[in-house]
């Protein structure tokens, strides 16, 4: 029954955003697995982009160059009759910053690990619990998934610095994705929305950052060669994420764009590499422009 080994998506993982609660743009998030399966992941990506903050936040013509190594890990299994999977991630960065404080320019480094997050998913109709003999038989039509992304506020995070790795807030991300296959096509469809715990102790123990939700849509068309050789384009939309420092309430939204191409081959039936280029760019007077590359490994096991 090795066979059934050519038909897994080899994961990669999404990587630290430039800020806390930022898109990202990750396909085949959806897919189906047979239960018991695990994968570990590790990924390096390198972001050069320009950061157009609100100005309640006191940083103007902000840029940022950031190396970051994400491991991961996602495990597979079965629940009330339907496949489901954990995912947890977990960031490590170097990076500089510089930019304007109150008119006057400052730069500065930061090493640590960000913001871990813990995602539980399930998928509703299409994709049921199976083991490995089942899953090797099945082919999926249509899925229809849910999940809720928790990010953790365990990164580094120093209350007197405007920089930080960490964000010091929970963020809830519930998603609500399809996915439909078509020969070697599948189109998936992921709607989602940021909710922000509030951060008090902003820049000084007497501040608090307030921040609206992020709304999110994003698509992905990805083309299957041949089992573990893919590619895919993807495109996202956000909006929201008004922000209030203490008393001053931002007149600004953010409004961004967002595109990604990537490429995943097999090593062997375990492992797999994928190679992805990403690029966002703000619509509106706040938010990200940037470009990232990415390469990610990872590696299965497991499966009952």
């Amino acid at each position: 029954m090795r066979h059934w080994r050519r038909r897994l998506p080899l994961l990669g993982l999404a990587l630290l955003p430039l800020a806390a609660g930022a898109q990202d743009l990750e396909p085949r998030r959806w897919s189906h697995l047979p239960e018991g399966v695990n994968f570990v992941a590790a990924a390096y990506g390198y972001t050069d982009g320009n950061i157009f903050l609100d100005p309640a936040v006191l940083i103007e013509d902000a840029n940022a160059q950031i190396h970051t190594v994400g491991l991961g890990y996602v495990r597979s299994f079965g629940l009330f009759g339907r496949s489901a999977r954990v995912d947890v991630v977990a960031p490590f960065s170097n990076g500089h910053w510089e930019g304007l404080n109150e008119g006057e320019f400052v730069e500065t480094r930061r090493q640590g690990f960000g913001d871990p997050k813990v995602r539980i998913a399930i998928n509703l109709a299409g994709s049921p619990a199976q083991t490995l003999a089942e899953f090797a038989r099945f082919r999926p039509r249509t899925i229809v998934g849910a999940a809720l992304e928790v990010t953790l506020p365990l990164g580094e995070y120093y209350t007197d610095r405007l920089v930080n790795l960490g964000s010091n807030r929970w963020s809830l991300r519930p998603q609500l994705g399809i996915v439909h296959n078509t020969g070697p096509w599948a189109f998936e469809a992921t709607a989602s929305a940021w909710f922000f715990g509030d951060n008090d102790d902003y820049q000084a123990a007497d501040r608090t950052l307030e921040q609206d939700p992020l709304y999110a849509l994003e698509l992905h068309a990805i083309y299957t060669f041949r089992p573990g050789l893919w590619t895919s384009l993807s495109g996202a939309y956000g909006t929201g994420a008004r922000a209030n420092v203490g008393s001053i309430r931002s007149p600004f939204k953010q409004v961004n764009v967002l595109w990604a191409a990537s490429f995943g081959f097999p090593i062997d039936r375990l492992q797999g590499i994928k190679l992805a280029y990403q690029r966002g760019r703000t619509a509106e007077e706040i938010g990200v422009d940037y470009d990232r590359v990415i390469v990610a490994y990872s590696r299965m096991w497991g499966g009952r």
